[in-house]
């Protein structure tokens, strides 16, 4: 038996929704703005999703755009992507600081402040603390 697919994607908040809502939010998969899920074309789907149309959108599937919908894998480089602004500053500042005679001119670091503790209150003396300290103060 083949089934058709639908993309449900969640293009509202559930913020003062009723509570069945977000629950049927949650059924189908969803929680946040942006979040999609692909669920199949069936009766009980199409139920949950009449119960919500206002929050999410919907699209069917078949199995080609199913395989074109399919994310392809994020490839991580370590190049950098270049920012024309971000490398001309860093161009003039290398060159500024790059100057002879510049280190005597550079303005001298602060130094980071130093963090005090509170002072606490002294505590009260309870009454046998009262007794103590006048029998040392009688010897």
């Amino acid at each position: 038996m083949s089934e058709g697919q639908l993309l449900v994607r969640q293009v509202r908040s559930s913020i003062g929704t009723k509570p069945k809502h977000r629950g049927t939010l949650r059924s189908l998969g969803l929680g946040r703005i942006g979040k999609q899920n692909t669920l199949p074309d069936r009766p009980e789907i199409r139920g949950m999703i009449a119960r919500v149309p206002h929050l999410i959108t919907v699209e069917e599937l078949d199995a080609a755009a199913k395989a074109a919908q399919a994310k392809p894998a994020k490839k991580r480089s370590n190049a950098k992507v270049a920012d024309p602004v971000a490398a001309a500053l860093a161009t003039d500042k290398a060159a500024k600081s790059s100057e002879p005679g510049d280190e005597a001119e550079a303005k001298p670091k602060k130094a980071a402040a130093k963090k005090t503790a509170a002072k606490k209150a002294p505590a009260k003396k309870t009454a046998a603390a009262k007794k103590a300290a006048a029998k040392k103060d009688a010897e």
